[in-house]
C-alpha cells in the first residue's frame, strides 16, 4: 500500500469490520465505501454508477485492498464484481468479461476465524455463504502467510520464544482440527477436545466470580484505567451470559447507576389493523432483543467499559467495535474517552440514534431509538473477532456452536499466560472438555 501510494497510484482499502478497517492507513468499511446493499441477493449491485466521483476514483485505483473477506457473505463480492464490471467496461469492453473488470484485488483473512453468520441457517447454509464456494474463487490466487513476527522480537528470551511457538502451535492445530479430538456416543464427528490443565480455572464456588477474578484482578483499583481495560475481555459464545458477567461487572464499579430507557416504535407495515396496537403494545417493543442490538435497558456508571455496535464517524475511530470508557452522562448524550483503535484517550459524545430491525416472524419493522453500545468487560466470540487482548478468560458455560469459534476465542490472547478457560459440563461442574467445531470442507479448498 505505501509503495503504490508513494508513487502517486491511488489503493483503496476496505475490511468487513470497523476494527480491522482502522488498522489500514486511509481504511474504510466494505459496505460503505462500496455501498454493498444490506439486503442483498444473487443479482444485486453495487450503488455506484458509471461517471460519478466514486465510480471514477474506483475506475482509476491500481489496487483494492479488503480485509477480513472470509467473515462477509460471498454475495457481497459476487455483487462487487458486477459493479466493476460495469465500471471498467466504460473504457475496454473486453472488461466485461473479466473478474472484478480487471481491476487486482488482494483479500486478506483467516478462514479458521468465524465465517458469514446465517440466521438459523445450517453447517450447509453457511458452507455455501462462504467466499470459497462463489464462481469468483477459481480465478483466486491463494497466498499463505507463514512467518510467525511475534517470535522475531529481539527482545524475547529463548524460553520465552519456545513457548510462544507451543502456544502458536496449538491454536493453529484448534483452528484447522488437527488438535485430538473425540466423539461422544451417537455422535458421528469427533468434536470434543481437551484443553491443557495450566490454562484451566477450576473453581469450587461462584463460576462467574472465578472468571472475572482471573482476567480483571484488583479491578476496584483499576476500573477507570484504559491501559488496564483495554487489554482485557471475557468472551463467551452466547449473550444471555456476556449480559450477565456485565450486570456483575457493573456492580463493582463505584458510584450510582442511570438507566437509559429506549423510545420504540413500528414502521414498514404493509398495513396496520384496528388492534394492531393492542396485539403489538409498547411492552411488548420494549421487550423484543435482536443480536447486534442495543437493548431497551442501558443502564452506565462513570468508569463502565461499552462498546459501539454501529459505525458512527470513522474519521473520529468511531466504528463497530470500538471500545470506550464513560466519562460523563447526560440525559440524551454521554462523553466517553476511546480505549482502542488509533484515537485512544480522544474524547468523543455519543447521541441517541435511531437503529431499525426486522425479523420473519414479525410483520413490522422495530425502530428503537437508544445508545448504540453495550457494556463489554465480556463480549460474545463473534463480537470479539479482529480483537487483540494481552489477558483473556474464555467462559464456556455452553459449548461453541459454529466454525471457528474456538479458535477465535483462544487467538484473541497474544500469549499463552494471558489465557484462562473456565469450561462448564451438563451438570455445571468445571471440566477440561469442550466443543471445537471446524469445518474442513472449507479449509481443504485453501
Amino acid at each position: 500500500m505505501a509503495n503504490l501510494r508513494s508513487r502517486g497510484e491511488i489503493v483503496l482499502a476496505v475490511a468487513s469490520s470497523g476494527v480491522a478497517a482502522l488498522l489500514m492507513p486511509g481504511g474504510r468499511i466494505a459496505h460503505s465505501w462500496f455501498r454493498i446493499p444490506i439486503d442483498i441477493h444473487d443479482r444485486s449491485m453495487c450503488a455506484i454508477r458509471r461517471g460519478t466521483i466514486l465510480g471514477d476514483l474506483i475506475r482509476k485505483a491500481s489496487l483494492i485492498i479488503w480485509d477480513e473477506a472470509p467473515m462477509t457473505h460471498k454475495l457481497c463480492f459476487e455483487a462487487l464484481d458486477r459493479t466493476l464490471r460495469d465500471i471498467q467496461s466504460a473504457d475496454e469492453p473486453a472488461n466485461e468479461y473479466k473478474p472484478f473488470g480487471g481491476k487486482p484485488i488482494l483479500l486478506g483473512g483467516d478462514f479458521r476465524q468465524v465465517l458469514p453468520v446465517i440466521e438459523k441457517g445450517t453447517r450447509a447454509d453457511v458452507v455455501d455463504a462462504s467466499l470459497v464456494r462463489s464462481a469468483l474463487w477459481k480465478h483466486v490466487e491463494v497466498l499463505h502467510l507463514t512467518t510467525n513476527m511475534r517470535l522475531h522480537n529481539p527482545s524475547l528470551s529463548q524460553q520465552a520464544r519456545g513457548e510462544l511457538a507451543e502456544f502458536a502451535k496449538w491454536v493453529l492445530d484448534i483452528g484447522e482440527g488437527r488438535a485430538p479430538m473425540n466423539k461422544r456416543q451417537g455422535e458421528v464427528e469427533r468434536t470434543w477436545i481437551e484443553i491443557p490443565k495450566e490454562l484451566l480455572l477450576t473453581p469450587c464456588g461462584d463460576k462467574i466470580t472465578a472468571i472475572i477474578d482471573a482476567v480483571y484482578p484488583d479491578f476496584e483499583l483499576n476500573y477507570d484505567c484504559i491501559p488496564y481495560l483495554s487489554q482485557r475481555a471475557i468472551v463467551c459464545p452466547v449473550n444471555t451470559v456476556v449480559d450477565e458477567i456485565n450486570d456483575n461487572m457493573l456492580a463493582k464499579v463505584p458510584g450510582d447507576a442511570k438507566d437509559y430507557l429506549s423510545s420504540d416504535t413500528i414502521s414498514n407495515t404493509l398495513e396496520k389493523p384496528v388492534d394492531f396496537d393492542l396485539l403489538y403494545p409498547i411492552e411488548f417493543l420494549n421487550s423484543i432483543s435482536i443480536n447486534n442490538f442495543q437493548e431497551h435497558r442501558i443502564s452506565l456508571k462513570i468508569g463502565s467499559a461499552v462498546v459501539l455496535l454501529r459505525n458512527i464517524n470513522q474519521s473520529l475511530g468511531l466504528c463497530n467495535e470500538t471500545r470506550l470508557m464513560v466519562i460523563r452522562l447526560s440525559d440524551y448524550v454521554f462523553e466517553s474517552k476511546i480505549m482502542t483503535g488509533t484515537n485512544i484517550g480522544q474524547l468523543v459524545c455519543i447521541p441517541w440514534i435511531v437503529l431499525s430491525g426486522n425479523s420473519p416472524k414479525w410483520p413490522f419493522t422495530l425502530q428503537r431509538r437508544q445508545f448504540p453500545i453495550r457494556l463489554c468487560y465480556a463480549m460474545t466470540i463473534n463480537k470479539c473477532q479482529g480483537q487483540t487482548l494481552g489477558n483473556v478468560g474464555v467462559y464456556l458455560r455452553n459449548p461453541v456452536f459454529t466454525h471457528g469459534q474456538l479458535y477465535v476465542a483462544v487467538s484473541r490472547a497474544t500469549s499463552k499466560q494471558g489465557l484462562k478457560l473456565l469450561i462448564e459440563d451438563d451438570d455445571g461442574k468445571p471440566c477440561s472438555t469442550t466443543r471445537n467445531i471446524v469445518y474442513t470442507e472449507i479449509l481443504s479448498l485453501l
